[in-house]
């Protein structure tokens, strides 16, 4: 299983996971779900006590991924297979991403 923290500026929000089932998880933390001046990361991924599946990753965090020349280069200088999306979201998405979300790899 590979996981990454998801940090909604700065402040951790929850868990994005790849189950070795190849199904891919969101959940929430209990103290930003607790937290009623804590939004929802996403509008497609609510607030809620249940885990988010989904069997792709979820549209919300691919968006934060780089396309074209950039995606190339990053798989080629980080030797990640350009197919495997959720390992170059965890190696690429720490820092100097578009918005407030951030995901941190957890080894």
């Amino acid at each position: 299983m590979q996981q990454g923290g998801v940090y909604f500026n700065g402040i951790n929000a929850g868990t994005l996971s790849r189950l070795d089932s190849g199904v891919f998880a969101f959940e929430y933390t209990d103290d930003y779900f607790n937290s009623p001046s804590m939004p929802a990361i996403s509008l497609t991924l609510p607030k809620t006590k249940k885990k988010h599946e989904s069997n792709t990753l979820f549209p919300f965090f691919y968006g934060l991924l780089t396309e074209g020349i950039n995606k190339e280069m990053q798989c080629r200088l980080l030797k990640i297979d350009e197919n495997d999306d959720f390992t170059r979201l965890l190696k690429t998405a720490s820092s100097d991403t578009i918005g407030a979300i951030t995901i941190k790899e957890e080894i």
